[in-house]
């Protein structure tokens, strides 16, 4: 058995863990809101992975965003932005979403290229734009409901429809694959060091002007997935439901109004894009916030 194979099962098999733990609390973590049944055990776990951020993530990210020049930053978000092209144009392609996958298609052959394998983002240069597409996507697209709302071990916030999909979203990172497995493993933390670093003015903003920061997250996070898997078009959503249809529908997630003094403008921009969170610790880790040059 070759070790790419022994590590893709190792994850598997700890995601198998997470669900299993979850579905075990499910009995006696409840919560009052609807979509968020294991309020309980989601806010319990919240706190861990805030925890791990404090002592751990945050401080090297810090020390990284400080230590290291912009230009070598901006390289290591393009690289593993590239490698993320990949996966959105399978998962475009399976949406049937011909245009962005194609797109998806040239981005990679350009940024791989031109773009010294990726370190330069050449494509979005030329104007072709950039998508995030996971597998979780695609099953929403097809009218997959999210289920509740579950706090996932170090991986922060999830859906139990977008739980179920992580393992092939993991298996379809091609750095998943990459040899030596100490690059690999290098590199894995590299990407989540970088992610991190890129966050820390917007969390820092959050971690001030948030009352309830686990329902703050929680929400946006609801909202904002909502708004990717329909390409942030309602109306389409409203379109997958048969027009004799009686039965009472549901839009994935209504957000809950907030005033906007409560709410700063810099704040929710720390969440408007959390469906492709990568967290550790901080639980708002987003793949998509650093802006690529």
């Amino acid at each position: 058995m070759s070790e790419s194979t022994k590590q893709s099962q190792g994850s598997l098999a700890r995601i198998g863990l997470a669900l299993a733990i979850a579905a075990s609390v499910s009995a006696c973590a409840t919560g009052t809101n609807p979509r968020d049944p294991l309020e309980g055990y989601n806010r319990a776990m919240f706190k861990f992975n805030d925890t791990v951020d404090q002592v751990a993530l945050k401080p090297v990210a810090t020390a990284y965003k400080t230590v290291t020049p912009s230009f070598v930053q901006t390289g290591v978000g393009n690289f593993f932005g590239n490698l993320s092209d990949v996966w959105s144009a399978v998962n475009n392609l399976l949406q049937g979403k011909g245009e962005a996958g194609l797109q998806d298609v040239v981005r990679v052959s350009m940024n791989s290229t031109f773009g010294i394998l990726g370190l330069i983002d050449i494509a979005s240069q030329a104007g072709i734009p950039k998508h995030n597409e996971d597998f979780g996507q695609t099953l929403g697209w097809y009218g997959v409901q999210p289920g509740p709302y579950v706090m996932l071990p170090l991986l922060g916030p999830s859906t139990v429809r977008d739980t179920v999909a992580l393992p092939l979203d993991i298996t379809g990172d091609p750095w998943r694959y990459k040899d030596p497995v100490n690059v690999r493993n290098i590199g894995t933390v590299t990407r989540v060091v970088d992610k991190r670093a890129a966050l820390l003015d917007a969390t820092n903003l959050m971690e001030a002007a948030a009352l309830d920061r686990y329902e703050f997250i929680r929400d946006g996070f609801l909202q904002a997935r909502e708004s990717k898997v329909f390409d942030g078009d309602t109306d389409r959503r409203d379109r997958k439901v048969p027009k004799n249809d009686t039965s009472d529908y549901e839009p994935e997630y209504e957000a809950k109004p907030q005033p906007a003094s409560d709410v700063p403008a810099a704040t929710a921009a720390a969440v408007v894009t959390p469906a492709d969170l990568v967290t550790s610790g901080s639980n708002t880790v987003a793949a998509e916030t650093k802006p690529q040059e």
